[in-house]
């Protein structure tokens, strides 16, 4: 079970991942609006394990510290972006946004390892180039992949660490060696699968240089 809860002045896509209802659950990139996603979580009856995030941008760490908190859970994330987490409050006042709160990392991730939470098997999968540490989460035939491929786009990779090679690298070798079937859960905008982007996506097709 995939819910989604869009967070955010950037609609970013927090997502909570269970076997079910009544079920402990695992949080993905909660991005802002802690209040907004507990409340789906205890709509739900579901008892988060972990916050596991594909990276440590602004706009998918906002709502870490408070439910890290509220849950007594650890928060998780690559070490090549624990950099991002320092002063948030000075990342967030680039955007004229306040409020924003320094997330404290509990477990480094280990590209190669699988985080068995909520009865689920989340393989890590450095997937860098959007941001140096950023990961995908592959589970169950389905991959969290942040903010390297979105339907019919791809992620930035003009921002500080943020590297265009490597970027393009992680969407062909990486993304694009998984089978067609497989839905790409993205941090922004609406999922997708491989083969719907292999297919049609301008950046990754060619038809759009870069």
């Amino acid at each position: 079970m995939v819910t989604v809860v869009v967070t955010g002045p950037f609609q970013e896509n927090a997502y909570i991942v269970a076997k079910g209802e009544g079920q402990p659950c695992v949080l993905i990139d909660p991005g802002d609006e802690a209040d907004r996603i507990a409340a789906r979580i205890e709509a739900l009856r579901l008892t988060p394990e972990i916050i596991l995030n594909t990276h440590g941008h602004l706009d998918h760490i906002g709502a870490v510290p408070a439910l890290r908190a509220r849950y007594k859970i650890p928060f998780a994330i690559h070490p090549d972006d624990r950099f991002l987490l320092e002063n948030v409050e000075e990342q967030a006042a680039m955007f004229g946004l306040s409020g924003y709160e320094d997330p404290v990392v509990d477990r480094d991730l280990v590209p190669g390892e699988t985080v068995e939470a909520a009865g689920l098997r989340f393989e890590v999968v450095h997937t860098p180039g959007h941001s140096p540490g950023h990961v995908a989460f592959l589970v169950d035939g389905a991959a969290f992949g942040g903010d390297c491929l979105f339907q019919g786009s791809i992620g930035r990779s003009d921002l500080p660490g943020s590297d265009p090679a490597a970027l393009r690298r992680t969407l062909h070798e990486v993304f694009l060696s998984w089978p067609d079937a497989t839905r790409v859960y993205p941090g922004h905008g609406p999922a997708t699968t491989i083969g719907r982007e292999r297919r049609s996506n301008p950046f990754l097709t060619g038809a759009f240089p870069w």
